[in-house]
């Protein structure tokens, strides 16, 4: 049975997301959600968080809960969500656990208010400093520590303490010699490190556990969760078009007779994976990279491009190639081509 039939049987794509049922217990994030509370137990804070399923993964600001992604409690969530081009965040236990520390490092700031201490403002900066969803990281920074994909860390004070409170908590890395030649994100690993020695055993500051878009309290339906997303408004310039067919006119087939692909096939394909990878290493957004890439998709069905299949190689390497540089175009100057 597939993804799309379990779906229609069960009635999930109309029914309100809070009558699904949907529960951390029982699923394939138990496990996972359990092996994370042995991971704080042996750090020896008293702050245990809650964890429950919302839209997205985060803490209230000033809780001390957890939010998980409800789409990661079922696997046929997970693909619904793969399917409709959203960025799966959380897959498989590895990811999960990545998540989960980067959220438990907001727990720990907020439980015991580290943002109001000197030295913390000192290295991460202002809590109070704007909060943008729309930044523009610079790739390699020595400045910050690496942990969840997009350079997280670049994005706010607040992120740039829990990537670091991450990395700190993450059991076999070497962080000291990893950050070595590093000396600005290393002061802040061993700031973290001084700090949770001290917490140890100490009580939290904070305990309310305050929920945001729980999903038992949601009205409304996977369809309606899935239809409001849409894409992201972007302008596209038309220089692409020459790009385009600079890439696939070198490619089509020179044997008469050879049945060509089309290029539009292709680039659909690669959508899925230059959405992680991109967005890993360069801070473009994959909702971006995913309007990018059907926008090239689209233009290049509008121009009849093709390719000879037994080059599909060195097409899937021009178009990554092609794509990432303007994704990093855009990271640095709001544009595709500045």
């Amino acid at each position: 049975m597939t993804s799309e039939e379990t779906f229609r049987e069960h009635n999930w794509s109309s029914k309100p997301i809070r009558d699904l049922g949907l529960k951390i217990e029982g699923t394939r994030l138990e496990p996972v959600v359990a092996e994370f509370q042995r991971e704080i137990e042996a750090l020896g804070l008293r702050v245990r968080p809650r964890f429950y399923l919302s839209t997205e993964w985060g803490v209230v600001t000033g809780t001390i809960a957890i939010a998980i992604p409800f789409y990661l409690a079922e696997d046929e969530l997970s693909q619904l969500h793969a399917e409709k081009g959203e960025f799966l965040e959380g897959r498989g236990r590895r990811e999960l656990l990545r998540y989960l520390r980067h959220e438990l490092g907001h727990v720990v700031n907020y439980a015991y208010k580290l943002y109001d201490d000197g030295e913390w403002v000192r290295l991460f900066g202002p809590i109070t400093q704007p909060y943008l969803e729309d930044y523009r990281p610079s790739p390699f920074s020595r400045r910050y520590v690496r942990h969840l994909p997009g350079w997280y860390a670049q994005k706010h004070p607040d992120e740039d303490w829990a990537e670091t409170f991450a990395v700190w908590m993450t059991p076999g890395i070497d962080w000291r010699n990893d950050y070595a030649d590093q000396p600005l994100a290393l002061s802040k690993l061993e700031f973290c490190d001084r700090t949770l020695r001290a917490l140890k055993e100490r009580e939290p500051l904070v305990v309310v556990a305050e929920t945001e878009e729980d999903v038992a309290e949601l009205g409304y339906s996977l369809e309606e969760y899935y239809g409001h997303m849409g894409q992201p408004g972007a302008e596209f310039p038309h220089g692409l078009d020459g790009a385009l067919r600079a890439i696939f006119d070198e490619l089509v087939p020179e044997a008469a007779g050879a049945a060509p692909k089309p290029a539009s096939r292709l680039i659909r394909s690669l959508e899925r994976e230059l959405m992680v990878n991109i967005y890993r290493w360069t801070g473009h957004f994959p909702e971006r990279t995913r309007a990018l890439m059907r926008h090239l998709a689209e233009r290049s069905d509008a121009l009849s491009l093709v390719y000879d299949p037994v080059r599909e190689n060195e097409a899937t390497l021009a178009l990554v190639t092609f794509v990432t540089a303007l994704a990093m175009n855009h990271v640095h100057s709001g544009t595709y081509q500045p």
